[in-house]
């Protein structure tokens, strides 16, 4: 369906197309019926009202919001959580009421959104600015003091990365977290991330680094102590290079070094490199690496993963799951949460990921509590840098209309944390986190000062974010999920 307002944006134009929107919305919902039996009934409303936005945003409705701008009603920015009880209200002032009872509205939205966000974060030291969740480094085991002035700074969540360290170093850091919260006074959630599948580098050579320059040919493989004339990478996930195919990209180090592959060998796959974006020419041992062009058979789920989570559900308060990428990858942890049903955080960092986005939702909303983390890093250089700043507002909309917590994530002010001295797109950027629930901070020297600094700029940045307002083209996403389930 195509909506279109007339010349003359006439009102019986106008509500007619609002209401054939109205209507349809209300047959999508009766479509999905089963997959709605299957949730929580605490995520029923929000399911609904995710599957009316999905559709509204399937469809073209750009002069149909010109027209209704013109004349002064509302456009339906701002109202991804309440979107069908928004389109009514404006079809009122055509005259039209609907026996059909919208059981959500703009209260409901923010009293659902507010309740999910405080069960899983807890309670924001300063109204109106999201939580900060900080990532723990090891010295933090044995550093009680610090662990208390991030507390007293503004943290109310910690992050510890089971990709690091081992258990013997986290149960140090819970002990030290939850003494430091219980003698401040200051409450403080723990999250702790599973590893998912390591791609990273291996260089068996000497300083475990090898000098590359564009236009080098460098070979990846999966085999251990490989003997080649070309400098050989070993990737840490055996059989990834047999799966690639002619011209696909292959990123490393977060992508500072770009290679293609153009060849394949017995002992590998040849990679010629395109682009080094970094002041050191080197890739080093123990980066990780990309493959965007590519989709491997790898679960998200690793039997390292599952030797850490009776630790992670007896001692954590939610589970970040890292590269999944399909409900199948979601319910593989599931129901391996078989002693305890904790709040999933899923991580969204791969190109797959983001277009089954309302599927993974509807998977979450079996559970009572989940949340969504825009995990920047590996999705930037998965899906380009170029569009990480449209995909990540698509990501907002679609949890907004889920009523579903967001962690925005990766290189908040991270100039700052390092240096001391913030860029001033970092600036910009940390802005933008006042669209989300939590806010994660990497490792760094200057956390208490970038701490301070965020909870400055977000409490600013609060008071005109209402401001904004979009204009809806299609989403790709919505166009897609809908698409796939048969009429």
């Amino acid at each position: 369906m195509h909506v279109s307002v007339n010349e003359q944006n006439k009102e019986p134009d106008l509500a007619s197309d609002l209401k054939q929107l109205f209507d349809s919305m209300k047959q999508e919902e009766l479509r999905f019926s089963f997959l709605l039996e299957k949730l929580h009934p605490s995520q029923r409303l929000s399911a609904i009202n995710l599957l009316h936005y999905l559709f509204l945003r399937s469809r073209d409705i750009g002069s149909l919001q010109t027209g209704l701008h013109l004349q002064g009603f509302s456009t339906f920015t701002g109202s991804e959580g309440y979107i069908r009880s928004q389109l009514l209200a404006v079809l009122q002032h055509f005259g039209f009421n609907s026996d059909d009872e919208v059981p959500y509205d703009f209260f409901t939205a923010q009293k659902i959104s507010e309740e999910r966000a405080f069960r899983l974060f807890g309670k924001t030291n300063d109204v109106g600015v999201p939580s900060i969740m900080v990532t723990f480094k090891t010295s933090f085991a044995q550093d009680y003091l610090a662990v208390k002035k991030l507390m007293k700074a503004g943290m109310n969540v910690a992050r510890i990365n089971c990709a690091h360290d081992d258990e013997a170093t986290w149960l140090k850091m819970i002990k030290v977290i939850k003494d430091a919260s219980e003698f401040s006074g200051i409450p403080c959630k723990i999250y702790m991330d599973l590893a998912g599948p390591k791609l990273r580098t291996k260089i068996k050579v000497k300083k475990n680094r090898i000098e590359v320059e564009e236009e080098d040919i460098i070979l990846l493989t999966g085999k251990d102590d490989i003997k080649s004339r070309l400098p050989v990478v070993e990737c840490s996930i055996p059989n990834v290079a047999e799966q690639l195919q002619l011209g696909e990209r292959v990123v490393f180090d977060d992508g500072l070094i770009e290679t293609k592959v153009i060849g394949f060998k017995k002992e590998g796959v040849e990679l010629e490199v395109t682009r080094v974006s970094s002041k050191k020419p080197f890739l080093k041992t123990e980066k990780g690496i990309n493959f965007p062009d590519s989709h491997f058979s790898l679960s998200a789920l690793t039997g390292y993963d599952l030797e850490c989570l009776p630790f992670i559900l007896e001692n954590a308060d939610m589970i970040g799951y890292s590269f999944l990428e399909s409900t199948t990858d979601l319910q593989a942890l599931q129901n391996a949460m078989t002693e305890k049903k904790l709040p999933l955080i899923l991580k969204i960092e791969r190109p797959e990921a983001v277009q089954n986005l309302p599927a993974l939702l509807l998977q979450a909303m079996q559970q009572q509590y989940y949340g969504v983390m825009i995990a920047r890093g590996d999705l930037a250089v998965e899906i380009g840098f170029e569009r990480l700043s449209e995909i990540q507002e698509e990501i907002l909309w679609i949890c907004e209309a889920a009523h579903a917590p967001v962690i925005w994530a990766t290189q908040i002010l991270e100039n700052l944390n390092k240096t001391g001295l913030p860029s001033r797109s970092e600036v910009t950027d940390a802005a933008h986190g006042i669209m989300a629930e939590c806010i994660l901070l990497n490792k760094g020297a200057h956390t208490l000062k970038v701490i301070k600094s965020l909870k400055d700029i977000l409490s600013r940045s609060g008071r005109h974010h209402s401001k904004k307002q979009y204009t809806f083209m299609p989403l790709g996403i919505a166009k897609n999920f809908l698409a796939r389930v048969p009429s």
